[in-house]
């Protein structure tokens, strides 16, 4: 998440500036990134420009606050730029790691006699050098178009100011209004951009970069209609294209193809003319022998194995378009969601009817990372709670939401190690709240409930309870065998018993499909014949759920 925003102006651009800077922009792009992606439309309509530079950004800014407040500017900027570098997400969020790499050259380099004003348009003109040097093929009226102009712009207030001693902020404003104006120019400069009545994705996050970039030094908040550009209406709206196939049509690629690469410098110059005969939209940024590789190609194998030749590729990210097109056709994500594992049919409908995109998951087998990740995405949320329902589906859900994170979405998984506690989190769950507040409190009221379940012995074995036969009745509470007994109902109220010893205010008892409704009965009664204040909740668990799961909250 962005950081807490700073008010007061910098004279120059330190390394405190920076921070500021970095947070600021990440801020403006968080607040942007639902009006970019609906105004993506060039190179490829996937609208995900804002959500690719957001996450580009979440990197750089992660990368920075890694440093320390200790850095100094030059160790800031390189730290900045390397979190860029190795987070970058599509070709717009290449494009800015490079612009950011632009800024640390100059940044890290202090020769004196150069003012900040000076230094600051020095350090914009060579981000859109290097910008244009990693395109292998630029095209005008794009985010490198806008990044040009901002350059100009720069240089042009610095050298207004002479040998005077100019303002900083002037040259910070001076390019954030050069980038406004360029970015209203894009969609005469790009048949795309004019056709759809748009102004270029990536240019509308540059601009609002800049913003940061002016609001840090001058510590006045750019217009926030400013980053859709004059020649856009809000809402914006852009025509559907068909998915896959009107890509193709047009002549362009079918996949995305993204890797990081330790290679040498001369083995990137071969890889470079390799990827430029295999597709489009090649962008290859960094340097000191680590580069971020972005290319449109329609055989992604042959793009990875160019990689291979060169050096080192790892990270490797390929991305269907017409996956891409299909999610985005959906219409707008929700902002939060929850996805459930769950052990039986009846609990699966259960979570359905909360709101809860479920994956059933019979006892004793852990889900697919694979199941889960489509689970997400079926959710279609930019915020996903996901309760993983056992300690052996953790592995599962962890891998799942890193695939999550990795597509724009944010996930939070809840530690619960039983569906009862899935049920717990789920009942206090609050789409209204902020998304770190609902986390907390899923979690606390999955914390605070005891859980149980109950099993037969399928042979004899040793456990913390003694030795069991096989046939009996095992009693698990968090985990661990607590009573062994011979049958259901006598050992379900033994483990009662020593889970209201501790204390509750509320039972919840899931049935098996095999267990008879007068079970419940006879439980719920010893409950309230014992525990006058305790409240009994009973859930059909269904097929493939275990013969009795215990809550107590």
């Amino acid at each position: 998440m962005p950081h807490e925003q700073q008010p007061q102006p910098f004279d120059e651009l330190d390394a405190a500036a920076v921070r500021t800077w970095s947070s600021l922009a990440l801020a403006a792009l968080d607040r942007a990134r639902d009006d970019i992606d609906a105004i993506n439309v060039y190179p490829v309509a996937d609208a995900d420009t804002g959500t690719n530079l957001y996450l580009t950004a979440e990197s750089a800014d992660r990368a920075l606050d890694a440093a320390g407040t200790a850095a100094s500017l030059g160790q800031a900027v390189r730290a900045w730029a390397h979190g860029a570098l190795i987070g970058a997400r599509g070709n717009s969020g290449t494009i800015l790691a490079q612009l950011l790499r632009g800024v640390a050259d100059v940044l890290d380099d202090e020769p004196a006699g150069r003012g900040p004003d000076r230094l600051l348009a020095q350090a914009l003109t060579r981000a859109a050098q290097e910008a244009y040097e990693a395109v292998a093929h630029p095209v005008e009226g794009t985010m490198l178009t806008v990044a040009a102009a901002a350059a100009r712009a720069a240089e042009t207030a610095a050298a207004a100011a002479g040998t005077a001693a100019g303002s900083v902020a002037d040259v910070a404003r001076a390019a954030y209004e050069g980038a406004r104006t360029a970015l209203a120019d894009t969609p005469g400069q790009l048949a795309e951009l004019g056709r759809a009545g748009v102004v270029d994705a990536g240019g509308c996050g540059l601009v609002a970069v800049l913003g940061a970039l002016w609001q840090t030094l001058s510590g006045q908040e750019p217009a926030a209609e400013a980053v859709r550009g004059r020649a856009v209406p809000a809402p914006v709206s852009v025509p559907q294209q068909q998915p896959c196939e009107a890509h193709e049509e047009h002549g362009g690629p079918a996949y995305e193809v993204v890797y990081l690469l330790e290679a040498a410098e001369e083995a990137v110059a071969v890889l470079r003319a390799r990827l430029d005969g295999l597709g489009d939209s090649l962008v290859v940024v960094g340097g000191d022998e680590l580069w971020n590789v972005h290319v449109h190609v329609d055989d992604p194998g042959a793009a990875v194995e160019a990689g291979v030749v060169a050096g080192r590729p790892y990270r490797i990210r390929i991305t269907h378009f017409g996956d891409e097109r299909r999610r985005a056709a959906r219409g707008e994500r929700a902002q939060r969601a929850v996805v459930a594992v769950v052990p039986g049919e009846g609990l699966a409908g259960l979570c359905a009817e909360a709101g809860a995109t479920t994956v059933l998951t019979p006892p004793g087998r852990a889900p697919d990372p694979d199941e889960l990740a489509d689970a997400v995405r079926r959710a279609h949320a930019r915020e996903v709670v996901l309760l993983p329902g056992g300690a052996d589906q953790r592995a599962a859900a962890a891998a799942a939401a890193e695939r999550a994170r990795a597509d724009g979405v944010r996930v939070a998984v809840i530690p619960t190690r039983s569906a009862v506690q899935g049920l717990a989190a789920l009942a206090v769950h609050d789409p209204e709240a902020t998304f770190d507040e609902d986390v907390v409190a899923m979690t606390a009221a999955a914390g605070a409930t005891r859980y149980a379940e109950l099993a037969v012995a399928e042979r004899q074995s040793f456990t913390s309870a003694g030795i069991c036969q096989a046939g009996d009745v095992l009693g698990l509470i968090d985990g661990d065998v607590a009573v062994i007994g011979a049958g259901l109902a006598d050992t379900a109220e033994a483990v009662l018993e020593r889970m209201l010893g501790s204390g509750g205010e509320l039972v919840t008892l899931v049935l098996g499909p095999e267990v008879p409704d007068a079970l419940a009965e006879r439980l719920e009664a010893h409950v309230q014949h014992g525990h006058l204040a305790v409240d009994t909740v009973v859930y059909r668990g269904g097929r493939h759920s275990a013969p009795l799961l215990i809550g107590v909250e």
